[in-house]
């Protein structure tokens, strides 16, 4: 590893971005979704829609930070350019964890579909899941336009028995499945903050364009048109797959089910549908896990090259990659698959996914926050963008505080804990800066 290894030309096209904010973004949590919101029946769609308007407007938060400053790090360079390092230090430290819980929950689904078509792997389901993060690890160790295009791949693979669910399920629509509205007996307002601590998993992702911004060609248009892109594709599939799942499966059945897409499949066409859509659901899982291991080792170069973060997770490989960062991420990911797979594969999943989404949600919120100063300062609060910048900035605030209540007090407090269990770490970090300074 040399620290002074030269910087790659940007590889990164609009295509590569927008498959790369798809492929994070449509991961495992689509194919599980429709039985987790089984039991709130119509007014999941209403959680799909307010999770949908969320999502933009934080993508849209993201892609004017973007066009006002593109650089390696997305969410972590925004906050530290806003608020200084400390602000910066938790919002890098928060999406790191929140990166490599997503990969091993991501690497636990992925084995789950797979058991089901390969009888070893079903035996085997650890040592599975530990071996594709490690081997997609050295891919993107190899080089970004490599993991690139294995990007672009898996995407478009694995939207195939979603775009065919979504535009077949309805020939077999049963509107009963939908009554009544709201079955879970409590308020309206309530059971839509459930579906949000439910949906923003599934919607997780839309920032990865902008982590990517430094090695991005023509990043300035290019990151916000794929994170736009990205977000509205997702939407429209999400709400029209889940829709014809939920109308083709009674509730009941829908809520027991382990397999909701590959059961809809079965029931239009048949058991090899089935088959096809677990494979469609693991080339899903694959694809997730490739993107998030490209964005989880630019967050620590990025805060290494500030000085917050021990100095080798910012250096470079002889072929211009976080090398280092990498492995280490990629390690811990695959310690947290081997630590929690004494439980069930379910419980393991949900554990993990809710550690991650709570974990990304603070970066979320800083950047809103972010965008509105930022947009206040540039032209001495005269920019003829900031009532724009306000507006949406305020809107994707009050989404990310709204999908944190829903996530209930216990995990909030798990998630809490965990953040500030990062301060020591800037405490030495700058110890040490000093020390060199000195």
């Amino acid at each position: 590893m040399d620290d002074a290894a030269p910087q790659r030309k940007p590889e990164l096209g609009l295509i590569a971005l927008t498959a790369l904010v798809l492929g994070n973004m449509v991961g495992s949590g689509i194919f599980l979704m429709p039985a987790a919101l089984a039991p709130y029946g119509a007014v999941s769609v209403l959680g799909w829609l307010v999770s949908a308007a969320g999502s933009l407007c934080f993508g849209l938060v993201l892609a004017r930070l973007a066009r006002r400053r593109p650089a390696v790090g997305g969410p972590y360079a925004y906050t530290r350019e806003a608020f200084g390092e400390f602000a910066a230090f938790l919002v890098g430290w928060g999406y790191w964890i929140s990166c490599w819980c997503a990969q091993a929950a991501i690497a636990v689904a992925m084995v789950g579909y797979l058991g089901t078509l390969v009888p070893f792997v079903a035996q085997n389901p650890m040592s599975v899941a530990i071996a594709t993060i490690a081997l997609l690890a050295l891919l993107n160790c190899w080089g970004v336009r490599e993991a690139g295009f294995v990007q672009v791949v898996t995407t478009v693979l694995k939207l195939v028995p979603l775009v065919a669910i979504a535009a077949f399920g309805f020939s077999r629509f049963e509107p009963a499945h939908f009554e009544p509205f709201n079955p879970t007996g409590q308020s309206l307002t309530h059971a839509v903050l459930g579906c949000l601590a439910l949906t923003l998993w599934a919607f997780q992702g839309f920032e990865s364009a902008s982590i990517a911004g430094g090695e991005a060609r023509d990043a300035r248009r290019n990151v916000p048109r794929a994170t736009l892109i990205g977000i509205a594709v997702a939407s429209v599939l999400y709400v029209a797959s889940t829709l014809a799942v939920m109308g083709l499966l009674p509730p009941q059945t829908l809520a027991e089910s382990q397999a909701p897409f590959a059961d809809a499949a079965q029931l239009l066409w048949g058991e090899w549908a089935g088959k096809a859509v677990a494979a469609g659901a693991f080339i899903s899982c694959l694809g997730a896990l490739n993107g998030w291991t490209l964005v989880m080792g630019r967050i620590p170069f990025a805060i290494a090259r500030d000085g917050l973060f021990p100095a080798f997770f910012g250096r470079l490989s002889a072929r211009g990659t976080p090398a280092l960062a990498l492995l280490v991420s990629s390690a811990l990911a695959c310690a947290l698959v081997a630590a929690n797979y004494s439980g069930s594969l379910v419980s393991v999943f949900q554990s993990m996914t809710v550690l991650a989404t709570l974990s990304a949600l603070v970066p979320y919120v800083f950047c809103a926050v972010a965008e509105m100063l930022l947009a206040a300062r540039a032209r001495g609060g005269r920019d003829e963008n900031l009532r724009a910048s306000l507006v949406i900035g305020l809107l994707a605030f009050g989404y990310g505080l709204l999908t944190i209540a829903g996530a209930g007090e216990h995990e909030v407090a798990r998630g809490f804990l965990l953040l500030l269990a990062g301060m020591p770490f800037y405490v030495l970090a700058r110890a040490r800066r000093t020390d060199d300074e000195s």
